[in-house]
């Protein structure tokens, strides 16, 4: 049995609290949180003792960490979870700053404590499944990617000044799925973003709509496309075209019923948002997480993946403030002196 601690019950500490509630093989034991009537609400749902991040990091009988607090305290607590020898689950992203996410994963390695980066997407039944075609070689060699994220609403003003910004809060999901599905980074990244929205959003100095193009060292290509509204509901899909074929991931909808009369066909729209959409996903990536951590096995995401992913971040973030190019060299070679 994993018995967890939970920093932070704020949402999506909730869907973690829910998936480890419900594996027979964890136990869910203390919960934190910077607001304490949020943190009283979840333990007591869950039966769970409120204690400090510190002093649930400092127990003994606690053997894995689950962190869902803010992005500015993930580097600190990956290190002060993996140092006190626990397994460690932290959401996206490990950090705002490549560089401080850069010596967070030296000094977790350097423990010798398995982390995994919560990169749910990628245990999508309907993305995990197109992987398999992939590796399978269902549809060839891999040559063009589409990506599609389109959120329902954007989030809150406040949200948005501390996000780190689109490529880095929104876009970094779809990084992660490009490395996963292309099976490496991309030589060179294009990027393009306007505030359509929200005016605020442009006025806090962020984007709500993106476009960006990755290019291969082989030539191959990928496009990620993103926007905080979609009046229809939470839009994600991807087309993946091979040298043998083509591979379609589509919107999981409200329900399967079609109707066809002769005014038209319609159907339902897609789930309205991440909580519907993605819960099989958060539920399998926690199994993932509790087989490796009790098994000893690697975890299925690691460290290199999350510091990957925003680096890709960080190109994009550059190119679209530059208005060029830019290449991952670029990002990765100063980062890494």
């Amino acid at each position: 049995m994993l018995r967890v601690g939970l920093l932070g019950a704020g949402r999506i500490g909730r869907v973690h609290a829910q998936a480890i509630a419900a594996h027979p093989k964890s136990q869910l034991c203390a919960v934190s949180d910077a607001v304490a009537d949020a943190a009283e609400s979840l333990a007591s749902e869950y039966g769970a003792a409120v204690r400090s991040s510190g002093e649930i990091i400092a127990d003994p009988s606690i053997d894995a960490i689950l962190i869902a607090t803010p992005t500015d305290t993930h580097s600190d607590l990956i290190e002060t979870a993996t140092q006190a020898g626990k397994a460690v689950l932290c959401e996206k992203p490990v950090d705002l700053s490549l560089e401080r996410a850069l010596a967070c994963k030296s000094v977790a390695e350097a423990s010798g404590q398995p982390v995994m980066v919560g990169f749910n997407r990628r245990f999508d039944p309907s993305f995990s499944s197109l992987k398999s075609a992939v590796d399978n070689g269902e549809i060839g060699a891999p040559e063009m990617l589409a990506l599609t994220s389109f959120d329902p609403a954007p989030p809150p003003v406040s949200y948005i000044k501390v996000s780190g910004g689109l490529f880095r809060d929104m876009m970094i999901h779809d990084f992660d799925m490009a490395n996963y599905l292309m099976g490496q980074l991309p030589q060179q990244i294009s990027a393009v973003g306007s505030s359509l929205v929200d005016p605020a959003i442009g006025a806090a100095g962020d984007v709500d709509t993106a476009v960006v193009t990755m290019t291969y060292a082989d030539g191959r290509i990928a496009v990620i496309k993103n926007s905080r509204r979609a009046t229809y509901g939470y839009d994600q899909r991807i087309e993946l075209l091979g040298s043998g074929g083509l591979l379609q991931a589509k919107n999981i909808l409200e329900n399967a019923v079609v109707k066809s009369t002769a005014d038209g066909v319609t159907g339902a729209k897609p789930t309205y948002f991440f909580l519907e959409r993605y819960l099989p996903a958060y539920r399998a990536e926690w199994d993932a997480f509790v087989q490796a951590a009790l098994s000893g096995a690697a975890m299925p995401v690691t460290l290199d993946d999350g510091v990957a992913a925003l680096a890709m971040a960080e190109a994009a973030t550059r190119s679209a403030q530059s208005g060029r190019p830019v290449g991952m060299d670029e990002v990765l070679k100063p980062v890494a002196k």
